[in-house]
């Protein structure tokens, strides 16, 4: 599995201490392997969705916002350990589906999911999620950093059917019209949050 480097100073330096050990006649063989770290590099700069926890109580207030109800579909894009799409599964008897990118988290969600006995309505998928199909969603949840609500915006106006509902939590959609704002003044760890409700 190729490394991924969290900053431009350890790739350059990793590289550095290759090209060194190998040799100068080894330097083609180290481009090809630096188009390798490259690839990787960009996807982690690229992450729409750092893991940063949602606290419960603002799980909670997402899924009642979005009206959830038992046996609709829904979706987080962007799960990371899971707790949206348990609670949704678990508290609002929904089909639940996350995905995410980083394989850790995704272990970490599944391990959960299977104690907990929500194998039948719950599960993680680990990808893109700018690749996923969404047609079949009630509900999408997300917990993006801005430019990644706006490059999901051609996505969810192509995908989602009518009467869906997104729930986005901080950032807006830009150009769309929020059917409601909720502010959550604190989250029970002095934090306060901006819930935005859109129906399709």
């Amino acid at each position: 599995m190729p490394t991924i480097y969290r900053s431009r100073h350890d790739l350059l330096r990793n590289c550095w201490f290759r090209f060194s050990w190998c040799g100068f006649n080894t330097v083609r063989y180290l481009l090809c392997g630096l188009a390798i770290v490259v690839s990787a590099q960009n996807v982690w700069i690229e992450n729409l969705a750092p893991y940063t926890p949602t606290p419960q109580t603002v799980v909670e207030k997402m899924l009642d916002l979005a009206e959830l109800k038992p046996g609709e579909k829904m979706f987080d894009l962007g799960s990371g350990d899971g707790r949206i799409v348990i609670s949704a599964a678990r508290n609002y008897h929904a089909v639940a589906v996350g995905v995410e990118f980083d394989e850790t988290l995704v272990r970490r969600s599944a391990s959960e999911i299977a104690r907990l006995a929500l194998t039948e309505r719950a599960r993680i998928i680990q990808g893109d999620l700018m690749k996923q199909d969404y047609s079949s969603a009630d509900v999408v949840t997300v917990y993006l950093l801005p430019i990644g609500n706006i490059k999901l915006i051609p996505i969810l106006e192509k995908q989602l059917r009518k009467g869906a509902r997104i729930v986005s939590h901080n950032a807006e959609f830009p150009g769309w019209t929020p059917a409601k704002t909720v502010n959550v003044e604190d989250d029970g760890q002095g934090k306060s949050h901006r819930l935005y409700l859109y129906k399709r």
